[in-house]
């Protein structure tokens, strides 16, 4: 007698899962630009993605920065040598840190000598779990005190020791860290696939 057999899917290979990634905080990254107003809203475009309406800097400078950052994580995290990427949200005239956005980056242990081979996680539920933390990014906009003054921004990377780290792009700097009496916390959604796990919050000055 016959048997049916089922279509089993195969797990997500560690480039397969570092291009995710890495086009997530594209977006992520785009999205708190916006939203916080780094850049004018005039600077961005719609763009279809993970089945929503996300928002994409036009503005070339940008962009081509974003390039560079991005193909350098997308290494990094081939290698496992990336821990955490903070966007840090910095006054202009003060140079005081407003806003630090915390993507910590965990590599999934897999079981060990399992007798059932592990079911590999669906594409389709790794986005909609992106598509729930690039909403509640803009969410956030409810609960994060306005920004009333010009703002720049800076990408922080946190490495292994024996990460390889471009001389001329790259620099020991500054956490950009705010100090713990003034700062508020608000822990943002996870994403998972078969390789990565990215743990997201927002960290914020507050006066009051």
């Amino acid at each position: 007698m016959a048997t049916s057999q089922a279509p089993t899917r195969q797990a997500i290979t560690l480039k397969g899962s570092t291009n995710l990634v890495t086009e997530f905080f594209k977006y992520a990254a785009n999205t708190i630009l916006f939203q916080r107003g780094v850049y004018p809203s005039d600077d961005f475009h719609m763009v279809k993605k993970y089945g929503q309406t996300v928002l994409v800097t036009q503005d070339l400078a940008l962009e081509n920065y974003l390039d560079r950052i991005l193909k350098q994580l997308n290494k990094w995290l081939l290698t496992g040598s990336v821990t955490q990427l903070v966007l840090a949200i910095i006054s202009k005239d003060t140079r005081l840190p407003l806003e630090r956005w915390v993507f910590d980056v965990n590599l999934v242990e897999q079981p060990a000598d399992s007798a059932e081979p592990t079911l590999a996680k669906p594409e389709s539920e790794i986005q909609a779990e992106i598509r729930y933390i690039l909403k509640q990014i803009v969410s956030t906009v409810t609960f994060l005190p306005i920004i009333d003054t010009p703002t720049v921004f800076n990408i922080l990377a946190y490495t292994h020791d024996s990460a390889d780290v471009p001389a001329d792009e790259w620099v020991d700097t500054d956490p950009l860290a705010i100090e713990a009496s003034k700062s508020q916390q608000v822990k943002l959604r996870s994403f998972s696939t078969d390789v990565h796990q990215i743990e997201a919050m927002v960290a914020y000055r507050y006066e009051g």
